[in-house]
């Protein structure tokens, strides 16, 4: 892996991108779901425009091949989690995204998160019966690289009140997602088995890159 360093810069173009068009998917979402119609699945309502762009299971009549993709760009338009959703996953997308982008380059960044997004889509689909939508998978993935990158930076979390180092923090929030996975609560909605495949593609994907590195510098 050819590491590029850029110019540090707050929003570099892959982060912005990525941002705006979440952004406009989710406003679609909010303009859109009504006046489509709308579909119920497993005795819940789903808007007409996300229904089309989320990801179903095989066995859905609502699956479509490109649902692999879509999915990642669209998040929950209802209530309660209509600001949640999108706020997080873009709000931890900029916060560590930017930096692997002015280390790697755009291309190289816009690269690993997609194929960190069809990782957490292939896990979901493998493990999960229900619907999903959201960045979260690829989301993951750029957190693990963060970490394997910078493993020791500090990092505050919300109501912990003392620093902990990115390796350990982003371990937890595996260990989190892996319990929560195993032990699905009544309820919970929230698709973990997608972020571990994220994780683990960019664990996985991160790995290859830096073996490749060390070989290209022997």
């Amino acid at each position: 892996m050819s590491f590029f360093q850029r110019p540090t810069e707050q929003f570099p173009p892959a982060i912005k991108n990525l941002i705006l068009i979440n952004v406009l998917v989710w406003v679609g979402q909010l303009i859109f779901d009504n006046r489509l119609g709308p579909v119920f699945a497993d005795g819940a309502f789903v808007g007409g425009f996300t229904a089309k762009i989320a990801l179903w299971p095989f066995s859905s009549e609502h699956f479509k091949p490109w649902q692999l993709v879509t999915h990642m760009f669209a998040h929950a338009a209802w209530q309660p989690y209509l600001f949640v959703h999108i706020l997080f996953n873009m709000l931890a997308l900029w916060m560590f995204g930017r930096v692997l982008e002015n280390v790697w380059g755009s291309k190289r960044f816009l690269i690993f998160y997609m194929i960190c997004g069809l990782g957490a889509a292939v896990a979901h689909l493998l493990t999960d019966s229900g619907m999903a939508v959201g960045a979260s998978g690829a989301v993951f993935g750029v957190l693990v690289a963060f970490a394997m990158t910078f493993p020791n930076t500090e990092l505050y979390i919300m109501f912990i009140p003392i620093p902990i180092k990115a390796k350990w923090a982003v371990i937890g929030l595996i260990a989190l997602d892996l319990f929560g996975g195993i032990y699905k609560a009544p309820g919970d909605s929230v698709a973990h088995f997608a972020h571990l495949g994220g994780a683990l593609t960019g664990f996985i994907l991160l790995k290859i890159w830096n073996k490749n590195n060390r070989r290209t510098l022997y």
